[in-house]
């Protein structure tokens, strides 16, 4: 990986805990599993041994992934963050467009993001545009549908 994986706290546990769960709860009982079905005989034909492997390829697969993203990540506290009167990694932004529509959203990491639950990946083309502007602010964004212009009307941390 050649860029840092930004994440916030609340972030890096929730991944932690998916391997953890992983690790030491879902693989150990499909292992078990393997092992009861692969004492039953021909292996072939028997579907609890072929899907168990096939299940633990994927949580094998998902266990590396996972750790490549923690070893990547940089933990960034937003509760630490001093310039609290622009826009940056972790703050939630309401933004209204022209119709002076409302929309809150919250620059998190990649492996955070939800759009809805209105955690938006930092890198996002909304994010881009929204980094580093103070409340008042006009952003254009360049979205499919064209471009659109966004207000900024309040900035927040948490505490």
């Amino acid at each position: 990986m050649d860029r840092p994986n930004y994440i916030t706290p609340a972030g890096f546990a929730a991944l932690r805990a998916r391997y953890e769960t992983l690790f030491a709860v879902e693989r150990p009982k499909l292992v078990e599993t393997i092992s009861w079905a692969a004492g039953n005989g021909d292996r072939s034909e028997n579907g609890d041994y072929i899907y168990g492997r096939k299940k633990l390829r994927e949580i094998d697969r998902e266990l590396g992934w996972l750790s490549k993203r923690m070893k990547a990540a940089k933990v960034v506290d937003p509760a630490q963050q001093e310039d609290r009167s622009r826009a940056w990694f972790g703050a939630t932004v309401t933004i209204a467009d022209d119709d002076d529509k409302e929309r809150t959203v919250t620059l998190v990491g990649e492996d955070e993001a939800d759009a809805s639950a209105g955690r938006i990946s930092w890198r996002s083309p909304l994010a881009r545009a929204l980094r580093g502007a103070a409340l008042g602010d006009l952003r254009s964004v360049v979205l499919p549908a064209g471009t659109k212009d966004y207000e900024v009307v309040a900035i927040r941390y948490p505490d």
